[in-house]
């Protein structure tokens, strides 16, 4: 058995350091670590700073063995979804250990909360008198929780740890969630120059702040430049030349036509998004719609692609391959670690997301030739 990490590493930084050397210590020194990687389109509707497989080098300097992707259309999405992926990867890669960071560090009490979303029949007709006020999803779901046990979650790793709880208990999967406590505030905009959100880097790139105090000194050689223009002319291209946006994942009826409206009044993505912005529409949300229009990633490709139909590697340690070579007998699944004729087809969303992350950060990759990291 090894131990699973779920991580997105945009960008990879002090904190996921931290992480792993906790998750070290909690585990036997022989024990594998599989991560699980979001790849370049992020579940906040970001696009990652790092490449997919720098990410996977990156992580297994730091005492991952085994790096797989979480394909596209769970990484993009929901926490719930997010979740489904992430866990059925884990689930097959026999891992039986979660390890994950959470604001509360209460394991015990995610789990009760957990057993509510699943088992509690009031909570669903709660959820939905929420969302008739004209709130978001994710926030009526916390005030029916806190209605029923008197308890909140609103706390972003918190709301993820819920959704992973939540998907090995209705799964009935033999993986056993642990967590460690978060060191800092994810909604925190400043850099203290040490153990920093990755948002808060983020924002300090934006602002030509410099990061050096708060990544390892590899990070920054794999920094990718986002070329934010070019990324909004594609998507207003993609907006004004498709006759009907609610063919796109979670572009809701209706709001195709506010999007058509805004669109020639912003003059980049996050004047976009703020101009469409509202209770009922968060920002994530917003940026996953637009990382789904961008991607032509349509509601009926995202109803056939609803369940995990391969393991990618994106990259191993000499422990890794092992693990994974013994894993080979214990999945059905087809394991892929470069391109060819027969896994071509069950590829052909990421081939198709990462040439547009190509043009995006002007890359050059020969994404045919891409072959697993090995350390």
């Amino acid at each position: 058995m090894a131990t699973g990490i779920i991580c997105e590493y945009n960008p990879f930084h002090n904190g996921h350091i931290y992480h792993l050397n906790e998750v070290k210590k909690l585990i036997d020194k022989d024990e594998e670590i599989v991560l699980i990687l979001s790849g370049n389109f992020t579940q906040r509707g970001n696009i990652s700073l790092i490449e997919k497989y720098d990410k996977a080098y990156l992580s297994l300097l730091y005492g991952v063995d085994l790096v797989i992707l979480l394909p596209f259309q769970f990484a993009t999405q929901s926490s719930d979804f997010f979740a489904k992926g992430a866990i059925s990867l884990l689930n097959e890669l026999k891992c039986d250990k979660l390890i994950f960071g959470s604001e509360s560090n209460d394991i015990e009490e995610i789990k009760e909360l957990a057993k509510i979303q699943l088992e509690n029949k009031d909570y669903e007709l709660l959820v939905k008198e929420e969302l008739a006020k004209g709130i978001n999803y994710p926030t009526a779901t916390s005030n029916a929780l806190e209605k029923i046990s008197n308890k909140t979650v609103r706390d972003a790793n918190d709301l993820l740890a819920l959704s992973y709880v939540k998907e090995i208990i209705k799964n009935n999967y033999n993986i056993k969630p642990i967590s460690i406590k978060r060191t800092n505030n994810y909604n925190s905009l400043e850099l203290t120059g040490n153990i920093d959100s990755a948002r808060s880097i983020r924002n300090a790139l934006k602002e030509n702040k410099d990061i050096t105090l708060s990544i390892p000194k590899e990070t920054n050689t794999y920094l990718n430049n986002i070329d934010e223009d070019k990324l909004f002319l594609l998507l207003k291209y993609k907006i004004t030349s498709t006759k009907d946006l609610s063919i796109y994942q979670t572009v809701d009826e209706g709001l195709d036509n506010k999007i058509r409206r805004e669109i020639n009044n912003a003059s980049n993505l996050d004047d976009l998004i703020n101009l469409v912005k509202s209770k009922r529409y968060t920002y994530n949300k917003l940026s996953r719609m637009f990382t789904h229009i961008l991607c032509s990633f349509t509601k009926e490709e995202n109803k056939e692609k609803n369940k995990i139909e391969f393991i990618n590697v994106l990259g191993f340690s000499k422990k890794g391959q092992a693990y994974l070579n013994k894993i080979k007998k214990e999945t059905d699944l087809p394991i892929i670690t470069n391109i060819s004729k027969g896994n071509i087809d069950l590829l052909d969303l990421e081939l198709r997301v990462d040439e547009i992350y190509k043009l995006i950060t002007n890359r050059s990759d020969n994404l045919y030739s891409k072959k697993p990291v090995i350390k």
